[in-house]
């Protein structure tokens, strides 16, 4: 084979693999962060992954472990529910975390996935009476700021 050919393939190939790592790169933008150890319930785990979707609307997915049913903690509640901390300050109700049987299965997971036009700056959880609390109460689990 000439040796022209052999470096343009080469060249081309070197393109195509830079091209989709770039494509993929573009397409995974993600931001994902873990819930600090918690006071309360310090068996607890959490993630949270947050991306644009394509009306650049914030996509938050929340998953949490090992969380105790809220009527067990010390001064039993009735919902967990998620909010967030604005980059602008401000603190929204995002909902009620759910499992997918019942309110906290066997396993004691959850989850939560809604969407905000405003960009999250923290996400924590709280136990509350109502769901529709328009205060944050004492927060069970917390992220760090992204």
């Amino acid at each position: 084979m000439n040796p022209k050919k052999l470096n343009n393939l080469t060249k081309n190939i070197f393109l195509g693999i830079l091209i989709l790592i770039m494509i993929f790169s573009f397409t995974s933008c993600a931001v994902r962060s873990t819930f600090l150890t918690s006071s309360v319930v310090p068996a607890a785990e959490g993630k949270v992954k947050i991306k644009r979707d394509k009306n650049q609307n914030y996509v938050i997915q929340i998953y949490v472990s090992n969380l105790a049913e809220v009527e067990r903690l010390q001064t039993s509640k009735h919902n967990y529910v998620v909010w967030m901390e604005t980059d602008q300050g401000k603190t929204e109700n995002l909902g009620q975390l759910k499992s997918s049987k019942g309110f906290l299965s066997k396993k004691l997971e959850a989850s939560l996935e809604t969407r905000s036009s405003y960009n999250p700056a923290k996400i924590y959880i709280t136990a509350e009476d109502n769901t529709d609390a328009e205060y944050p109460g004492a927060v069970i689990l917390s992220t760090g700021n992204f």
